[in-house]
Parts: C-alpha cells; structure tokens; sequence
C-alpha cells in the first residue's frame, strides 16, 4: 500500500507543478523559466542521487552513458 501514497503524492505534485508553472511564466520569457526550472529539477535529482543511491558513478558503463546522455538530450531537445 505504501506505493498508493507515493502514486497520490506523485499525481499531487505533478498538478501543483502545472499550477505553479503558470504563474511562475508570468511576465518571463519562457525559454528563461525553463532554465530556471531546469537548474532546480537538476539540484534536486543530484540530491536524491546523491542520498538516496549506493551505486558511485564509477560503476556505470560506457554504454549506459551515452545513452542516458542521448537521453538527455532528447529530452532538452523535446522542450523546443
């Protein structure tokens, strides 16, 4: 049961998100909210990998890299 909090808490945030979002773009050149938003996703993710991981970075493969970079990328790439 423990993962129909997570799932409510998830559908919670993702809705708070799209709120916060819109008026958070107001008055700001959206390209710029993106970034701004980027940079906190990317503090927040690092934290959570950071604490929440026992994996170092040093175990992950070349492969795995490339396409988590290519990955990214595409993702940056979808904000267009």
């Amino acid at each position: 049961m423990r993962w129909l909090l997570f799932a409510l808490l998830s559908a919670f945030f993702a809705g708070l998100t799209a709120i916060l979002a819109k008026v958070g773009v107001q008055g700001i050149d959206s390209n710029l909210a993106t970034a701004i938003r980027a940079v906190v996703i990317v503090i927040f993710a690092w934290c959570v990998a950071f604490f929440g991981s026992n994996q170092p970075l040093s175990t992950i493969g070349r492969r795995s890299w490339v396409f988590l970079i290519l990955s990214g990328m595409a993702t940056g790439l979808s904000w267009l």
